[in-house]
């Protein structure tokens, strides 16, 4: 009888065990690692004639990553219909994209693009304007979704959702209006965000057999960045069990290449503690295997108690009702033993998020019951200290390195410097997952955050954090790998390359620990395997790829250009020439607040419609803002 199913010899293995352990070589059986050593040893025990042998030529090996906090079912369900904005280089790229992916989409379909990018990756630091949005689609609706603060809608879009003068805006929302009162295209939560999610609820969808093929390429798109495992943290208009048809669906066909762990999110105000009290009667905590699992609750326990994050808004006050309504669904979980986890993003909240919790800790305690702050972008030490008291983790997301400039605007750079202050958390103790909030804020690339953590940077390369605040590249991997374990609790099944754990791994084409820093955030998986299976294969692997059907509908923008930006996906530009875009502009436009000399607002210009990034153009010639007043 054979000792493995396959072996991976020749590799560079960052195990992630309490040990630190180096190896070269690993057995895998029954998906399980069985060995983990040196090529003599291993090759020497497990391999043989049937068994699979893979050279890893060398490469950086580390265990699977695991996202802690995403979206997957939603973005799952919606991939093969949005195009991608995630990590492209410039607006001039975006709108050419935007463009041939206009020509091609047929009618009544939109155009959408849904979060995971920010102005400030791009070389002219600004957003698209509804003008150029209406001249590339004048009657094709277009729907572009910025982090959780605006959405922009060109003339058709307004059409099909049903935008007049007479359309109220919802609490929380504005939807702008010129002074005929015609609704101009932009929405903006002020801060509630739900003002986004029930416009572009609006938007077709794809019929089931779609939605099964766009969450299948959204695993493989997940898997080409190295991510084995992932917390789905519910979200708005992710009904259960409506729609987890497709993901059950794909886990009894063994189609998963994604391990799921998910929360049950509440959607319906006022009526969250009978959701609770349904599903905690009819689903049994941590049903499920492996690969597909319930976790429990949350990320939404109250609408009462959602600060949202936008930090182009002033924090929002919570209202009075808060507690009792927040206690009684905690009061519900803690007696049936039900883990939770909780959106929190300010220290305000927090700290009576932790009254509430504390309140019912001393009737109910919690005793070791797994519960989550998620976010929590500026928690102070003494919330930290009440956390750890109570046995909670935090689960720390990419979102500042997408609206760092945002925050450092409107609270200053020493509070940016220490948002949030996960060193601190880590000293006092306090379990840490990585993650993203992928899809509809941060990108779902788990190479920028680990940029973001270790390099202390923005995507538009604003330093947020100096070495007080910056991690080792060691640890916040260890972040995305065994600390987000725990967030499941399955920190004893997987997270490391130990023998006895879950077989998920990914083979990196670059090394993390090795290459310079702004090339983290463009590392990719050559090779990743979920259970002793290969789910991912390119370049030098790309004879063990697994075969995916083609993407549905044909016209979908995964066709055309894939999912986070790569340069073979290009329009036109080179990445040369982008990268020099790039360069200029951070020279020309690299002032900030009034100009020194002529005494106006440099930003107002940027923003404005006068070409001022156009460097070829007469504005831009002068490199100055301030030529167009």
């Amino acid at each position: 009888m054979k000792k493995a199913d396959m072996v991976l010899y020749n590799g560079n293995v960052y195990t992630a065990d309490a040990n630190n352990t180096y190896a070269t070589a690993i057995a895998i059986k029954d998906g399980k690692f069985v060995a983990v050593g040196d090529d003599a040893t291993i090759m020497q025990q497990y391999a043989s004639d049937d068994v699979l042998l893979i050279d890893l030529k060398g490469k950086r090996t580390i265990p699977g990553l695991i996202d802690s906090h995403i979206h997957l079912i939603r973005g799952g369900l919606n991939y093969n219909l949005e195009l991608r904005w995630d990590g492209v280089p410039s607006l001039t790229d975006a709108l050419k994209m935007l463009r041939k992916q206009v020509d091609i989409t047929p009618s009544p379909q939109w155009v959408r693009v849904v979060g995971g990018w920010t102005e400030h990756q791009f070389a002219e630091k600004r957003m698209p304007t509804l003008k150029e949005l209406n001249e590339i689609a004048p009657d094709t609706p277009v729907f572009i979704m910025h982090l959780y603060d605006r959405a922009l809608l060109n003339r058709a879009a307004l059409r099909a959702v049903g935008f007049t003068k007479d359309t109220p805006a919802p609490p929380g929302g504005i939807i702008e209006k010129n002074s005929k009162g015609e609704p101009t295209g932009l929405i903006l939560a002020s801060p509630n965000a739900m003002i986004l999610y029930s416009t572009l609820a609006k938007g077709p969808k794809l019929p089931y057999e779609y939605q099964v093929n766009s969450t299948r390429h959204f695993m493989k798109e997940l898997n080409r960045f190295g991510i084995t495992s992932v917390i789905d943290a519910g979200g708005g208009f992710q009904n259960f069990p409506d729609d987890y048809q497709v993901i059950n669906e794909l886990n009894e066909k063994e189609q998963l290449t994604v391990r799921i762990a998910y929360n049950l999110f509440t959607q319906r105000p006022k009526q969250e503690l009978e959701d609770f009290k349904n599903w905690t009667s009819t689903v049994k905590l941590h049903q499920g295997d492996d690969m597909y699992r319930h976790n429990g609750a949350g990320e939404m326990l109250v609408f009462s108690a959602a600060d949202f994050e936008d930090f182009l808004q002033p924090r929002p006050d919570l209202p009075a009702v808060m507690e009792a309504e927040l206690e009684q669904v905690v009061r519900h979980l803690v007696e049936h033993r039900w883990p939770f986890r909780l959106h929190a993003t300010y220290n305000e909240s927090i700290s009576r998020f932790l009254d509430v919790f504390e309140k019912v800790n001393r009737d109910i305690p919690f005793d070791g019951l797994h519960w989550i702050f998620d976010h929590a972008e500026t928690i102070d030490e003494r919330n930290i200290d009440r956390v750890k008291a109570l046995g909670g983790g935090v689960a720390i997301q990419s979102r500042m390195a997408f609206q760092g400039e945002y925050f450092t605007d409107r609270y200053g750079k020493a509070a940016a410097a220490h948002t949030p202050p996960v060193k601190r958390m880590l000293q006092a103790g306090v379990p840490v997952g990585a993650g993203t909030d992928a899809t509809r804020v941060s990108s779902y690339n788990p190479w920028v955050a680990l940029y973001w953590l270790s390099a202390g940077k923005t995507v538009g390369g604003q330093q947020l954090y100096d070495d007080g605040n910056k991690l080792s590249r060691e640890t916040a991997l260890d972040l995305y790998t065994k600390g987000s374990a725990w967030f499941s609790s399955e920190q004893d099944k997987k997270g490391s390359i130990k023998v006895g754990q879950l077989a998920d791994l990914a083979v990196l084409d670059r090394d993390f620990f090795a290459v310079a820093e702004e090339s983290i955030k463009h590392l990719e998986s050559i090779l990743t395997v979920v259970g002793g299976k290969i789910v991912y294969a390119s370049n030098e692997f790309e004879d063990h790829t697994p075969t995916l059907p083609p993407v549905l509908p044909d016209w979908s923008p995964v066709n055309q250009f894939g999912g986070y930006y790569s340069p073979k996906n290009k329009v036109e530009e080179t990445v040369v020439a982008m990268q020099q875009a790039a360069l200029i502009s951070a020279h020309v436009h690299s002032c900030a607040g009034s100009c020194q000399v002529h005494g106006h607002d440099h930003n107002v210009a940027r923003l404005s419609n006068i070409p001022v990034n156009n460097f070829s153009a007469f504005w831009g010639v002068f490199g100055c803002s301030c030529f167009a007043f």
